[in-house]
């Protein structure tokens, strides 16, 4: 996601997933991305999030209010480099808590093209510029959001600068190897799992079962 001017928060580095686990094995940290501190807890919408309350009549005539995240669209990108490596985005993730290796992606801005949030994500995220992008599919967030997903498939990945990260945004670039990518999927190791799974059926690394 997209910030303006220099921020001493914008923290990158750029790593291979073996160096990852040669870094993990030897015991050597990264104070690039590491675990939030949590400070307190508040019952209600924060401000970060959007919640607006719809009231609804049923078939059977009574009435009710259901609470609804409310957004607009947003995009996961499946970046894969010339050399069959996966881009992904090393983070914190409050809700589940802890550390994970993620798709880059974002909202994207106002009427803006899918095609195009999906092409600035990537390189304000990562620094990587692919050379096509293509919408594979789109799908909702949750039954109780708002919000259209769109998995993006970015070939030909290479990078091209540093990225440019927002306040708040601690992210750590790592390539994965497409094989170890497929295993990090099916293992449930990321949020957007579905993204993942559509964006590498349509690369053809992952086989739907017949």
């Amino acid at each position: 996601m997209s910030g303006a001017g220099s921020s001493p928060r914008r923290l990158w580095r750029c790593v291979s997933a073996d160096g990852l686990l040669i870094r993990r094995l030897l015991g050597v940290g990264d104070d690039r991305v590491s675990e939030w501190t949590q400070l307190g807890e508040l019952d209600g919408p924060a401000g970060f999030l959007k919640v607006r309350g719809r009231r609804y009549r049923y078939p059977d005539g009574r009435e009710d209010v259901w609470d609804i995240l409310v957004g607009g669209a947003t995009v996961a990108i499946v970046a894969v480099t010339e050399d069959e490596q996966v881009v992904l985005a090393r983070q914190y993730r409050p809700g589940p808590g802890k550390i994970l290796l993620e798709l880059p992606g974002g909202n994207a801005d106002g009427d803006e093209p899918v095609e195009v949030a999906a092409a600035r994500e990537l390189l304000e995220e990562t620094g990587y510029e692919a050379a096509s992008l293509e919408v594979v599919m789109q799908t909702f967030l949750a039954s109780y959001a708002s919000h259209r997903r769109h998995a993006v498939v970015a070939r030909g990945c290479r990078k091209v600068a540093e990225p440019d990260l927002g306040d708040g945004e601690f992210v750590e670039t790592v390539l994965m190897p497409v094989g170890e990518f497929v295993q990090h999927v099916l293992g449930g190791q990321l949020t957007d799992t579905d993204i993942a799974f559509a964006g590498l059926t349509a690369t053809g690394y992952l086989k739907p079962a017949v």
